[in-house]
């Protein structure tokens, strides 16, 4: 019998990992297939309009792509066990988690695979694999390595640069000190049942740094409630937990919500800026679509300024979040509004966002 759903991916894919945890964690009737070189360049971009995974196929034909739109349709599809929270202030913790970790944290997964060696030999492995499953392994792995190849030209543009190479450690083993310690507390983020915040960790925890051999060896082996997070959460635990009583947030996050609201809002407010001298300079109107980077920015990380690319896309996630607190009621806001004083920031609407955006496959344009 042909199942439900299809989930084209791989096992050291970023945001495949996030939607196989969710689909587990669901208990939808899906079929786990390995993306092979005719579904990624031909197959996926006819039907999504991007060659990118994963992408999930429903038995009746439709496709869905980008691993926040795939679970925001299936928990309408299938609303038991939403992993979207329903009081205020944890869905904007949520929803701020789930951003923050799709975006700030892609630089520091392309890091840990591709600036030390080590990691290769499994990447060309898993890809040659899943690329051209039937070709003997002496054709099929130059062509693995040639992706490879492209990929780490895309290390610049990300942020993973040499000289910001030992800040990024830093902040990362800084970071995963407080989810270590957290998770010494608590089953998931929220309390003891997942929200679409565990599943956008799961996406660099486990592709890249639970899996690739040399961030295993020294980032979660060395964390061991972390890691058990990462194996519990990829296999779709806690369906009878709960979030916190209360609307409550932990205490623990507190360093983690510090880095969101010091660092990567300043990384959206200088997209923004970028965003704004880019629709101005080239006349851009209603439906036009925006190029994939508006140009280098630089922000704070942990006491230094780190500098990449700035995508439109991650203005487009803020927007999204925006949006959904300008649907909560007043006195829901007020709730929310009160949770994010405590880190100097007086509403969820004080910030400006630059003009509205839709996405379009892993691009956007202009609403």
């Amino acid at each position: 019998m042909k199942q439900e759903y299809t989930l084209h991916g791989w096992h050291l894919s970023y945001f495949s990992g996030k939607t196989r945890g969710y689909l587990n964690f669901k208990n939808l009737d899906f079929k786990d297939k390995n993306v092979n070189a005719f579904d990624l360049m031909y197959r996926i971009p006819k039907k999504t309009g991007a060659t990118v995974m994963p992408a999930i196929q429903t038995k009746q034909g439709e496709w869905l792509q980008d691993s926040s739109v795939i679970m925001e349709e299936l928990d309408k599809r299938h609303p038991e066990s939403c992993v979207t929270p329903s009081t205020p202030k944890q869905l904007m913790a949520a929803m701020l988690l789930e951003a923050w970790l799709d975006e700030w944290w892609i630089p520091i997964g392309m890091h840990y695979r591709w600036s030390y060696p080590e990691n290769y030999s499994l990447f060309i492995n898993d890809a040659s694999k899943g690329l051209l499953p039937f070709v003997p392994n002496v054709l099929r792995k130059p062509v693995a390595t040639k992706i490879a190849g492209t990929l780490r030209n895309y290390l610049p543009i990300a942020g993973v640069r040499k000289e910001q190479f030992e800040m990024m450690e830093r902040w990362t083993n800084k970071i995963l000190d407080a989810f270590e310690l957290h998770f010494t507390l608590y089953k998931f983020l929220l309390g003891d049942k997942p929200s679409i915040a565990d599943f956008a960790l799961l996406g660099p925890m486990y592709g890249h740094l639970n899996r690739d051999p040399a961030p295993k060896r020294d980032l979660l082996d060395t964390r061991p409630n972390l890691q058990n997070w990462v194996e519990r959460c990829h296999a779709g635990e806690g369906k009878q937990g709960a979030y916190l009583k209360d609307d409550g947030i932990p205490e623990t996050l507190t360093p983690i919500f510090k880095a969101i609201f010091d660092e990567f809002y300043p990384m959206v407010d200088e997209i923004v800026i970028k965003l704004k001298g880019y629709v101005a300079d080239n006349n851009k109107e209603s439906g036009d679509h925006i190029t994939r980077s508006v140009g280098d920015i630089s922000f704070p990380m942990d006491g230094d300024r780190f500098s990449r690319a700035g995508l439109p896309y991650t203005v487009w996630m803020m927007q999204r979040i925006q949006n959904c607190y300008q649907s909560l009621t007043s006195e829901d806001q007020q709730q929310v509004d009160s949770w994010s004083q405590e880190y100097g920031q007086y509403t969820f609407l004080d910030r400006d966002l630059g003009p509205e955006l839709k996405r379009s496959a892993v691009t956007t344009r202009l609403a």
